[in-house]
């Protein structure tokens, strides 16, 4: 390891604030720029996350180590073009990002290497996947192939909500391109539980357990968002469920891609399934990096060093690497996102209550905000921050994540945020 490194982070959002955080706790860190950061985060390059050549320019510049937070970037190649010039750089390649901006290309994979995951079909053409709905018995989910930002899937209870579905998606093309094809899967019933891993091509490391909460209203009702809010660990997933996961789940789904020449490198973020009966885990989806929120409480419990975890990965010497150490602590995030979010929503509002005297167990990691002319922090898109809080408990940590939240508020509209957060886990 280098004994001080520059870091890049590729991104805009409160996952990209909490690698940054977590990163520049490392010794071996001198500086940490974001591209393009947000209000949040210091040192913003003033580029986006899709000019590569100005953002390879730059790397090269500063001898950065540059880490991808965002799927997009990836999706396009970002980590291929700055390999060919020799630059170190974290993630999966554009062709090893398939397992998240192709959905049909996941399925496929999974089933030719006996990977759980729900029967499914994919279409290109409205009226086979209507026929193919209307002789389905169970309840379906219905999901734009592309990358949707973690909207474009679709819980159906019938038929007829799953056509509807079918031409929200690729007649009215609420997701854009992304839904030019749709994959209708089974609905399986259970518990969700996300689970991720640093992946070095060969082998893995489990990061801690977490739980997102995906719809946009309390008790799971509502559109699918970016994520409302996650904890850290899920008290769900136990040791014996943990290797149940890593055996027929994540080594299996690394070697497939090896398998297939397609090396991963990355962040592997299986979204999971547990069927409540057998406790047997089935993948819903896989994502190509850190997911946002659960990378907020995640690094909050994070005790080692994330840098070197990182380094390892990329050089692939991950078997060599001790496992991760973690506070004992418990850890929750509540996104406070603009009303209307995820539809029409305003910008421009200045937030209040941001520097207030939060305790060193809180942390705001910001999302969607930027500064104004007068340097004073604003909302800039819908999910714009997410307050993250430790606790002894998950019960104390949730508290403490909501007594911060309280404490700010922005706009005429104001702010909203579920008031269910880890409530699930507090029953078990």
């Amino acid at each position: 390891m280098a004994d001080e490194r520059n870091i890049l982070i590729i991104g805009s959002g409160g996952r990209e604030h909490a690698l940054g955080w977590k990163l520049s706790q490392s010794p071996h860190v001198r500086k940490t720029y974001f591209a393009p950061g947000n209000g949040g985060t210091c040192e913003n390059i003033d580029f986006q996350s899709t000019e590569f050549d100005k953002l390879l320019i730059f790397a090269k510049e500063h001898k950065c180590f540059t880490i991808v937070g965002s799927e997009g970037p990836l999706a396009k190649g970002i980590v291929d073009f700055f390999e060919r010039e020799g630059l170190m750089i974290f993630g999966p390649t554009r062709k090893a990002a398939q397992l998240e901006s192709s959905k049909d290309f996941a399925k496929k994979l999974m089933k030719k290497h006996k990977i759980p995951t729900p029967d499914y079909c994919t279409f290109s053409d409205t009226d086979k996947a209507k026929d193919y709905v209307n002789k389905q018995n169970s309840k379906l989910v219905v999901k734009a192939d592309g990358l949707a930002s973690g909207k474009g899937v679709i819980l159906c209870n019938n038929a007829n909500e799953a056509i509807e579905a079918i031409d929200t998606i690729m007649t009215k093309g609420k997701f854009g391109a992304a839904g030019n094809r749709v994959v209708i899967e089974e609905r399986l019933l259970g518990e969700e539980a996300s689970f991720i891993a640093l992946c070095d091509g060969k082998a893995i490391l489990p990061l801690a357990s977490s739980k997102d909460h995906k719809r946009i209203f309390d008790n799971d009702k509502g559109e699918n968002t970016g994520g409302m809010g996650s904890y850290s660990p899920n008290l769900i997933i136990d040791d014996d469920l943990t290797e149940k996961i890593i055996k027929k789940i994540m080594l299996p789904a690394v070697s497939a891609m090896r398998n297939e020449n397609n090396i991963f490198k990355g962040f592997l973020y299986a979204g999971i399934m547990i069927d409540k009966e057998s406790n047997e885990p089935s993948v819903l989806e896989f994502n190509v990096r850190m997911g946002d929120p659960e990378c907020q409480p995640i690094m909050m419990r994070m005790n080692s060093d994330l840098l070197e975890y990182l380094e390892a990965a990329y050089e692939g010497k991950l078997d060599s690497m001790p496992p991760i150490k973690w506070k004992k602590q418990f850890a929750t995030c509540i996104i406070m996102a603009a009303r209307g979010y995820p539809g029409n929503y305003h910008t421009g509002d200045i937030i209040q209550g941001i520097s207030s005297d939060f305790s060193e167990n809180v942390m705001i990691f910001h999302g969607s905000t930027k500064r104004d002319s007068q340097n004073r922090i604003i909302t800039d898109g819908g999910r714009v921050l997410g307050v993250t809080a430790l606790g002894s408990s998950i019960e104390q940590a949730t508290n403490n994540a909501y007594s911060a939240v309280h404490k700010i508020s922005w706009g005429e509209n104001g702010q909203y945020y579920r008031k269910d957060i880890a409530m699930k886990a507090l029953r078990h």
